[in-house]
């Protein structure tokens, strides 16, 4: 379906034609006529899949009517984390570039004037406002935050959040919310804890899953069955035999992050990590060093793995095996993007064997094994059904696949679509709206 046969005002599609969007994804185009309708909606759909536009357009469009209030908060957007509420923003001002709507990022680990910035336009009341669920509520504590006008309260990543331990939080937004607000609920799994967090905050939501797309093609996947002992000296052995630029390391654990960046360090690689403890400036400083070069290895928390967008990524390492199918899917998706080749390697260790012969299942083949190289010692047999627990029994690391029969990813091109073109309403500041031709009075 194109965008233009939506119900979309003519202000959205001229945006979405200068940034050369011409037709929806799946999620996009079951999402948005339900928006528009003004139902509650939860919706299941995976990163790259356009969810990012599925919920902003219609609400842009909505805002466009110029029926809603000029001095409120009219929608609030919740982000697990920093870099991803400034993701959104930056879509935020792309989308919305041809009209009088504005918008404000409120996320932690800013300077002095930052906050003041964001105490200002939180006051003035900004149109959209897209936050951490932490900093929003540190504002709203300080008394100068109103919510009881929203008429847009939408979650993004709502599983990754309550993975972070968001849940109170969030629940002391809605306390503050009106009822009669329309909720969208955005996730790319359905455990059972966000399955209740949707039904505490929703109400008779149309439901819409996307089905989790496999890796694409262009993605090689491979593992080494080890020791846990094995794992950094594997990582090292690739680095040094291979050409480490572009890399991303995904560690399951802050320490582990930090303790794996100290060793690659120490080895000479250019390498830097990125994880939640590290303040605002240093993450923007990370990210652009990497951009640039600077940095050739970027060791990361899952914090990297859903949202974020990073072009150019040659090879992903997991030095630990993620817990659900999914978030594999999630992390080799940073490579073999706009239809380049990727690599990517899951160092598999102990009872992490079991975890990884559920995502193999998942998949509906099994990744190719490679060889650890024999000055590294004798490796364990890969036994996913007993759960790595296989005694004396080692094996040299020998080859065993089907080779990786792949189908091929979703676009998405639309999920992380830069903006083409600089805004200058920002940070709640307020223009006259103009009515929709042809709308008459509400």
């Amino acid at each position: 379906m194109r965008f233009d046969e939506l119900d979309l005002g003519d202000e959205v599609l001229d945006a979405l034609d200068a940034m050369r969007f011409d037709e929806c994804t799946p999620i996009q185009e079951q999402a948005i006529p339900v928006i528009l309708e003004g139902r509650d909606l939860i919706a299941c759909a995976q990163t790259g899949t356009g969810k990012t536009a599925a919920y902003l357009l219609p609400v842009i469009d909505r805002l466009a009517e110029g029926y809603l209030p000029d001095d409120a908060i009219n929608c609030v957007v919740m982000s697990p984390t920093r870099e991803l509420a400034q993701q959104i923003d930056r879509q935020m001002e792309g989308f919305s570039y041809f009209l009088p709507i504005s918008s404000l990022a409120i996320y932690g680990g800013t300077d002095g004037a930052t906050f003041a910035r964001q105490q200002r336009g939180l006051k003035m009341g900004a149109d959209v406002v897209i936050a951490t669920p932490g900093r929003l509520l540190d504002h709203i504590q300080m008394g100068y935050v109103d919510l009881s006008r929203v008429s847009f309260f939408i979650l993004d990543e709502a599983d990754r959040m309550l993975d972070m331990g968001f849940y109170d939080d969030i629940m002391q937004i809605v306390k503050r919310l009106p009822a009669d607000r329309q909720t969208l609920m955005f996730s790319a799994t359905m455990p059972p804890k966000t399955r209740k967090l949707a039904q505490d905050i929703l109400t008779n939501p149309a439901e819409i899953k996307i089905a989790v797309s496999r890796p694409t093609e262009k993605i090689d996947q491979s593992a080494f069955v080890c020791h846990e002992a094995q794992k950094t000296p594997i990582l090292k052995h690739l680095f040094t035999n291979g050409n480490p630029t572009r890399v991303i390391v995904f560690a399951a654990s802050k320490l582990k992050v930090k303790d794996l960046t100290h060793e690659l360090r120490r080895a000479r690689f250019k390498a830097a990590e990125m994880h939640s403890d590290l303040d605002q400036n240093r993450r923007n400083e990370v990210m652009q060093n990497f951009r640039a070069g600077k940095i050739d290895i970027l060791v990361a928390t899952d914090i990297l793995a859903r949202g974020i967008d990073i072009d150019d990524i040659a090879l992903v390492v997991n030095y630990d095996v993620p817990r659900e199918a999914e978030d594999y899917v999630h992390r080799i998706g940073r490579t073999a993007r706009a239809n380049a080749d990727g690599k990517a390697v899951t160092l598999v260790a102990g009872r992490d064997q079991q975890k990884f012969g559920y995502i193999e299942r998942f998949l509906g083949y099994e990744v190719r094994k490679n060889e650890v190289p024999a000055e590294l010692g004798e490796a364990p047999q890969y036994r996913p059904e007993r759960g790595g627990n296989s005694g004396n029994n080692h094996r040299r690391g020998k080859g065993n696949s089907n080779g990786n029969r792949k189908a091929p990813n979703g676009d998405s091109r639309r999920e992380n679509a830069p903006s083409g073109k600089p805004q200058a309403k920002r940070n709640g500041e307020r223009y006259p709206r103009r009515q929709r031709p042809g709308n008459g009075n509400a």
